[in-house]
C-alpha cells in the first residue's frame, strides 16, 4: 500500500518538529514523492549529511511503503520560504 503525503510530511514534522515542509506527489501514485524541509537542525551540515537525517528518520518505509524520495534540504536562511 502506498503511502499518503500525509503520512510521509507527518513523519517528517515528527523528526523535524520546526521544519518547512513541502511534499510533491512525482507521479500520482503515493510511491515517488520530493520532499523540501526546511529546517534548524541542516545548519552546519553538508547536503549529504542533512539528507542521511532524513533518510535515517524514514529508514523503516524507505525502499518499501515509500519507492522513492527526491531531497530538498536548507536551513531558513539558505533556503526558507
Amino acid at each position: 500500500m502506498p503511502m499518503t503525503a500525509d503520512d510521509l510530511e507527518g513523519r517528517l514534522q515528527a523528526a523535524f518538529p520546526d521544519a518547512e515542509i513541502v511534499i510533491t506527489d512525482l507521479a500520482g501514485d503515493g510511491d515517488h514523492y520530493r520532499a523540501r524541509i526546511v529546517s534548524e537542525a541542516f545548519r552546519g551540515l553538508p547536503r549529504v549529511r542533512q539528507h542521511q537525517l532524513v533518510n535515517r528518520a524514514l529508514a523503516d518505509v524507505l525502499g518499501g511503503v515509500l519507492h522513492a524520495l527526491a531531497l530538498e534540504t536548507a536551513t531558513p536562511e539558505t533556503g526558507g520560504a
